[in-house]
């Protein structure tokens, strides 16, 4: 017994009648260009930007930087603050721990730390609106 044979090709390209699925009509990637963001997605990078600096610091805002910098202005404007601010609060960080010698530092570690977080999450608030932000204090050593 033989087998009925299948005329139709296993992967058929568009149809013929020009009438191409939408996610056929979308230009092909090209690899020395970067996609573009949505608009959605420019605002859950830029977010991620700001509050990840709660758990992970300036790592949060690093990586952001160097994995979705390229694809939105929007994006890099927030990764490139939130590093600079977190930068900022590091070195506040250091200048509390020496000063843990004379007893100050507990104090001013305490009030970094604070400011930190509610500044992180007035930061991710406008991010989410899609809104800039800029730190009230912060050395911008990342341009």
């Amino acid at each position: 017994m033989t087998e009925p044979q299948n005329t139709e090709p296993d992967n058929a390209g568009p149809p013929q009648d020009g009438n191409v699925p939408p996610y056929q009509q979308q230009p092909a990637f090209q690899p020395g260009q970067p996609q573009a963001l949505s608009p959605r997605d420019e605002r859950t990078w830029s977010l991620l930007a700001h509050i990840g600096t709660i758990v992970l610091g300036f790592i949060a805002p690093l990586i952001v930087l160097l994995v979705q910098g390229e694809k939105s202005p929007m994006v890099r404007a927030h990764s490139v603050e939130s590093l600079n601010f977190q930068i900022t609060v590091t070195i506040g960080y250091v200048v509390s721990s020496i000063l843990m010698v004379v007893l100050i530092g507990f104090v001013t570690f305490f009030v970094i730390w604070a400011a930190a977080l509610v500044f992180a999450i007035l930061a991710t608030i406008a991010a989410s609106k899609g809104l800039p932000y800029k730190y009230p204090f912060a050395l911008r050593l990342v341009k």
